[in-house]
């Protein structure tokens, strides 16, 4: 995952503001051993715990665990017709409005099908890690999720530049 400069330097400021609270020292001094535990903490799961939408939801993984199959039988032909053509893309991102808008259409009205809908946005929901939770944007509680910019592992390279580009 390539940073654009603007998130480096939203990253290095970040690691600037946290330096002292956290003992980073040497900051500037452009050693791997001062980066790798920065990226190590950086790329830990955010304590409390900050979720956030997944932008990759299996649909095989949804199917599998905790899908009422007996539900599918009394929707509506256009809500089945809605979930068929979701469950078709095999995966989807769960971050998309619209992708979330289908899933509510196909799955309202009972409490059995309102079950149905909660069990399939278990999967569509995770924790972020420090790093993804910097870049994003929403609440990031299990109701209301957030949105990330940014996925993925950070490199102790991306420290130094995230670093350098913060020079002060």
């Amino acid at each position: 995952m390539a940073l654009t400069n603007d998130q480096l330097v939203t990253l290095g400021n970040d690691i600037r503001v946290r330096a002292a609270s956290m003992g980073w020292t040497g900051l500037d001094s452009g050693s791997l051993d001062v980066y790798e535990p920065i990226a190590l903490w950086y790329n830990g799961l955010a304590d409390p715990v900050f979720i956030v939408w997944k932008t990759d939801v299996v649909v095989d993984e949804i199917m599998r665990n905790g899908m009422d199959w007996a539900r599918v039988d009394n929707l509506t032909v256009g809500k089945a017709r809605i979930w068929d053509w979701m469950s078709k893309l095999g995966s989807f991102d769960a971050s998309k409005p619209n992708i979330r808008a289908g899933i509510d259409a196909a799955w309202v009205g009972t409490a059995a099908d309102l079950a149905v809908r909660a069990a399939v946005y278990v999967h569509c929901k995770r924790s972020a890690t420090y790093f993804e939770k910097v870049f994003a944007t929403g609440t990031g509680s299990t109701a209301s999720p957030a949105t990330m910019a940014v996925e993925g592992i950070l490199d102790p390279h991306d420290i130094e530049r995230a670093i350098q580009l913060t020079v002060t």
